[in-house]
């Protein structure tokens, strides 16, 4: 795949997509034209550069009290201490060049048949996970939050369900089956002990709101081939 940028031609093997090798090459550029730095600059001064700019740049609001404290009460569920979760699951991995409809589909029959037949869980734990765990029938045993992905953490800890979830849970790894055999709830954590980290998570959205939108405002001025720019821009800046 051909990718350019204002006609400079960018290298896309040095990163994991083409969409972000060329939100580098945009950035770079706007940097140069700012003076921050030449073209021939090291990769060292580059970054640099880079940095600078966004700093300069890019206006990120900061939460207010209220904001932050609206959000907690909205997302209570985040901050309590000791809720455990007793699951299981059925994992299907997904690996570089991996057909990942196929798996899906895959994975989407078994849940299908899980979900009429949940005895069949365990087998088709031992037959078909790709985790360790599935030799125990995909026990995972008692989880608490921190432990998991966030993904998976979010699907057995935000849903009150007890029993095989009704949809795929999909994680970096793969696709999961889960089932939630037991919750033992644990206590809430008040406002005033996690206002900081409320703070820190409200900052961190609002900073890739404005990363990505202003990375999409320099591409809407630039001539760029061989890739669309757009939300595609956060993971780069973030």
């Amino acid at each position: 795949m051909s990718v350019t940028v204002n006609d400079v031609e960018v290298d896309v093997t040095a990163w994991p997509t083409p969409e972000l090798a060329a939100v580098h090459e945009l950035l770079r550029q706007r940097a140069c034209e700012l003076g921050l730095v030449k073209n021939d600059a090291s990769e060292v001064e580059t970054e640099r550069a880079i940095e600078r700019t966004l700093a300069e740049e890019v206006q990120v609001p900061v939460p207010t009290e209220e904001v932050c404290k609206r959000w907690y009460d909205a997302n209570m569920k985040r901050f309590r201490s000791g809720d455990l979760v007793c699951a299981r699951h059925i994992l299907f991995q997904i690996t570089p060049g991996a057909p990942v409809p196929v798996i899906r589909a895959k994975a989407e029959t078994i849940l299908h048949e899980i979900n009429a037949k949940p005895e069949l869980f365990d087998e088709y734990a031992r037959k078909h996970s790709n985790c360790p765990s599935g030799a125990n029938g995909g026990n995972l045993g008692q989880l608490q939050r921190g432990e998991t992905v966030p993904e998976f953490e979010k699907a057995i800890f935000d849903d009150a369900t007890i029993g095989v979830l009704a949809g795929l849970v999909t994680t970096r790894h793969g696709f999961h089956i889960i089932a939630v055999d037991r919750r033992i709830e644990g206590k809430q954590v008040p406002y005033e002990l996690v206002r900081e980290e409320v703070a820190a998570e409200l900052r961190k959205r609002s900073e890739a709101r404005a990363l990505s939108q202003y990375v999409r405002l320099l591409a809407g001025s630039v001539d760029i081939e061989g890739v669309e720019l757009d939300a595609s821009a956060s993971p780069l800046v973030q």
